[in-house]
């Protein structure tokens, strides 16, 4: 059994925006401004718009990274000099120190900006200190002005991102603590009733017993690595199914029947750790055990669009329909009743759908049913959603349709 599978997507932590992306919007914010500055300057002046629009942005650019490469390099001295906050990892010295930055990269950069701009559109370069005093101080307001406003909503952006950030990576934990609650109660349930079924086994076959035992530590083995993980490979799902079938094809015999149908092509997608098993161990303890002749279990993986469906369906006493009550939370089709199937045997149908439903959410949908066949029984089906980077053939059913 191979419980050492690579780390799945969806246990990693969810990656953040790209450095060089969050400077191109930035850029692009500061040049969308400069267009305005240019077109203001051009109606109030009457300037002609492109020479204007060229030594704008020169302005604008020059300020610009001024004010971004000064606060990290201001950041970075102060973390190095001891000083240790959230705002100061993320680049930003605070308002104290940035305030009166901000006015002297305005105005350093609106001088190196100018000249630049001028020399770009082949004018000779001048101190741009030097122009109508009136036109100037309007100029330099406005420069600053944008330059602390463009600033300000910089900050607040990325006050909100932080903020969002860790509400997101705070539900992901709060996710990750619930589904290892729920897996933590349904592990020992599943241990104590092998357990009884062993206890039972020793006093009427103590060398059938021998080899259940032998099969039970290799289902352990198997079942303590994969619970340490949210996620696991459907084939590693199956794999575990086949231990556990086989530990009670020890008890049961020839009165149990198997079948498992897992496509090659779903065997890598990711799906919760002891997804199934309840849903099996609820099919022989109240379906197939109470009857003599015993019976059949079916557990199948297909495609259904951008869906997993997985079914496990038995041929055994079927559901009482008079208790019928809903399993699912959200999701539950209303073509497919969920039901209870009797007294004492809601648990393991109850973590799988809690599970579902804190792991999808609105995408997970379970269903319980009677099956709709000659050979009676019940029918579990699971709806799991596809991975958005799944690699997978296109679906059958899909095209024919």
């Amino acid at each position: 059994m191979r419980t050492d599978a690579p780390l799945l997507a969806a246990d990693r932590p969810a990656p953040q925006r790209p450095a060089w992306l969050r400077l191109a919007r930035r850029a692009a914010a500061t040049a969308l401004l400069c267009v305005a500055v240019a077109a203001f300057l051009g109606a109030v002046f009457r300037q002609p718009f492109w020479p204007t629009l060229v030594i704008s942005l020169c302005i604008g650019g020059c300020i610009q990274a001024l004010i971004e490469g000064g606060r990290r390099l201001i950041a970075a001295w102060l973390i190095r000099r001891g000083h240790a906050s959230a705002e100061l990892r993320e680049g930003w010295p605070g308002w104290p120190l940035m305030g009166p930055y901000v006015l002297v990269c305005a105005l350093l950069g609106y001088a190196l900006g100018y000249t630049l701009g001028r020399w770009l559109i082949g004018l000779p370069p001048t101190w741009p200190f030097s122009n109508d005093l009136r036109a100037l101080t309007i100029v330099l307001g406005i420069t600053v002005a944008v330059s602390i406003v463009v600033t300000y909503h910089f900050y607040v952006r990325g006050q909100m991102a932080t903020v969002t950030a860790r509400a997101e990576a705070a539900l992901r934990l709060a996710g990750d603590n619930q589904l290892r609650l729920l897996q933590s109660q349904l592990e020992p349930h599943m241990l104590f009733n092998t357990l009884a079924n062993l206890r039972v086994l020793v006093t009427l076959d103590p060398p059938r017993a021998q080899v259940m035992l032998d099969h039970l530590i290799r289902y352990l083995r198997a079942t303590l690595g994969a619970s340490q993980r949210t996620l696991h490979p459907l084939a590693v799902e199956f794999e575990l199914l086949d231990d556990y079938l086989a530990l009670m094809a020890l008890r049961m015999g020839p009165r149990l029947q198997v079948a498992l149908a897992l496509p090659a092509e779903l065997r890598a997608l990711p799906v919760p750790p002891l997804l199934l098993q309840p849903l099996v161990e609820n099919s022989i303890r109240h379906g197939l055990e109470p009857q003599v002749a015993g019976g059949r279990i079916e557990v199948r993986a297909r495609r259904q669009g951008r869906a997993l469906v997985l079914t496990v369906r038995d041929t055994g006493m079927g559901l009482p329909v008079a208790v019928v009550s809903p399993i699912m939370p959200t999701g539950a089709s209303a073509s497919a009743p969920a039901v209870d199937p009797a007294p004492g045997s809601g648990f393991g149908t109850r973590h799988v759908a809690e599970r579902l439903a804190t792991l999808y959410g609105d995408r997970g949908h379970f269903s319980l049913r009677p099956a709709d066949d000659a050979e009676g029984g019940t029918l579990a089906e699971l709806h799991l959603p596809l991975p958005a980077d799944a690699d997978l053939p296109p679906d059958p059913s899909a095209a024919a349709a």
